[in-house]
């Protein structure tokens, strides 16, 4: 298997994992509706939607969620284009692999946006489960539709003391964000280029010497 084939596969595995859960989600749960994992109480399904950045950050607007879109899909078509480049360039597999997981993150989210508005009906706290491919059309247009999130993990939920400056009294919630397997994906990603980095960039830039030296 070679190194682009071994790469897709691992691209083609987050985003099946990613859309399978989602669609589950969606169609399951209403919306706010949480459910623990494994008997819990710091780990939860929690079903909410977001219009566009990870964990749960939204762009305001509709054009906001038109402009992120677009952007994101630039970006991804850019990050494949490194990404072949950097094969050619025989790369450390580690920061392959780190590419690859960010753009299948990436990906997983641009599908929800791109799609999600029209093959499912509008998801409500009252209105029962969306469905899929509902009659008269889904809830938004191409571009518009909503990211699924659905991990919640409040590891610390208590009520901060009151002799703490300024946040005495008040709720502390971490770990707060709700996310979903493509933001996984991407954070797992980064956080492999963030710690190795030096020793990728490192390798690469030798190979790349190396080739050169030997061209000449």
């Amino acid at each position: 298997m070679n190194t682009k084939t071994k790469l897709l596969a691992i691209i083609f595995t987050v985003l099946i994992i990613d859309q399978a859960l989602k669609i589950y989600i969606k169609t399951h749960f209403q919306y706010g509706e949480d459910m623990p994992l494994f008997g819990s109480t710091w780990a939860y399904f929690n079903f909410v939607e977001n219009k566009g950045m990870a964990f749960g950050l939204s762009l305001g607007g509709d054009y906001g969620k038109l402009a992120l879109s677009l952007f994101r899909i630039v970006a991804v078509i850019f990050l494949w284009i490194y990404i072949s480049r950097l094969i050619k360039a025989k790369a450390h597999m580690g920061l392959l692999v780190s590419f690859a997981l960010i753009f299948a993150g990436a990906v997983g989210n641009i599908i929800d946006s791109a799609f999600y508005g029209l093959i499912f009906s509008e998801s409500s706290y009252h209105g029962g489960v969306a469905t899929m491919f509902p009659e008269g059309g889904g809830y938004a247009g191409f571009l518009h539709g909503k990211v699924v999130d659905m991990f919640y993990f409040p590891i610390i939920d208590t009520v901060l003391p009151d002799w703490i400056p300024f946040w005495g009294g008040q709720r502390f919630e971490f770990f707060k964000p709700v996310f979903n397997v493509a933001d996984t994906s991407i954070s797992v990603g980064v956080g492999i280029l963030l710690v190795f980095y030096k020793r990728f960039f490192g390798e690469h830039e030798e190979t790349a010497t190396t080739d050169v030296s030997n061209k000449e």
